[in-house]
């Protein structure tokens, strides 16, 4: 199963990281440190939704898990409520 919100399809993406850009006090290294490769996950929950009355597990963003308890609606879905 993809690591991607069910109700957002926000998803994993990839980045970099920079180790450091200068130095200690704002001194300038000699030599900047490479900037490696890292992951961006999504937070995701497992979550029991109610969907125009029926119950649902899904795994959604913790961001659409908040708009949800906020507003009871989320884009297409207009019944929903947790738990």
């Amino acid at each position: 199963m993809a690591y991607i919100c069910e109700i957002c399809e926000k998803k994993t993406i990839v980045g970099r990281s920079q180790r450091h850009k200068r130095g200690v006090a704002g001194k300038r290294w000699r030599k900047k440190a490479p900037a490696t490769r890292r992951v961006f996950r999504p937070n995701l929950q497992k979550a029991t939704l109610n969907i125009a009355g029926k119950k649902t597990k899904m795994r959604i963003c913790t961001k659409c898990l908040k708009r949800i308890k906020k507003s009871s609606a989320v884009g297409d879905y207009k019944n929903i409520t947790v738990g």
